[in-house]
């Protein structure tokens, strides 16, 4: 897994423990925080896209794929958007979180 610029972001105290009593292998644990991983990065930057004008996509998408780890894409975001996307992100990425575990709960 590699590191990603909003990454300090994100929280998901009590989702391992929940992961752990459904599965047993560490292959399936593996497996479902792969699907963790990349449900939060698409939900993530769907919410950065659904922010940002859209004239600025594909810079924004280009600085990404060049360099997802950059802190300051949070800078150019800051630039382009009126809104405090940290805290959006944040809050995103916990009703994400609420999804996921009401949906382990059903299981």
């Amino acid at each position: 897994m590699s590191i990603i610029f909003y990454d300090r972001l994100i929280v998901l105290e009590g989702l391992d423990n929940k992961i752990k009593k459904l599965v047993s292998s560490n292959e399936e644990i593996q497996e479902l925080w792969a699907m963790v991983d990349e449900l939060i990065h698409h939900r993530v930057l769907g919410c950065i896209l659904d922010n940002l004008p859209e004239h600025h996509h594909s810079e924004f998408l280009e600085k990404f794929h060049k360099s997802p780890s950059d802190a300051k894409l949070f800078d150019f975001l800051r630039e382009k958007i009126d809104k405090d996307m940290e805290k959006i992100i944040k809050s995103e990425v916990k009703l994400l979180k609420s999804e996921i575990l009401a949906g382990l709960k059903k299981k």
